[in-house]
């Protein structure tokens, strides 16, 4: 069994466009997501969003590759230390 990671996947949306492109994603990777917080920014028209996952590390990086690849949105990834 591949070793699992948890992490925080911090994502800016910028475009409104593509929000359903993500919603899909996120949907695609559900059994990983601990918890989901999206704050709308309307004084400056995007999204923040953060991500908690518990995950192979294999897959926290194809998520955020196809969060990153994303027309109008950014994202970063931060890794505990721990691993199970």
């Amino acid at each position: 069994m591949e070793e699992k990671r948890i992490a925080v996947i911090g994502i800016i949306v910028e475009e409104e466009k593509s929000v359903s492109d993500l919603n899909e994603i996120l949907h695609e990777y559900r059994k990983y997501i601990i918890g989901r917080m999206g704050i709308p920014y309307r004084e400056k028209n995007l999204n923040i969003i953060s991500i908690a996952v518990d995950a192979p590390q294999d897959a926290i990086s194809a998520l955020s590759g196809k969060i990153g690849k994303l027309s109008g949105v950014s994202s970063k990834t931060a890794y505990s230390g721990i691993s199970k």
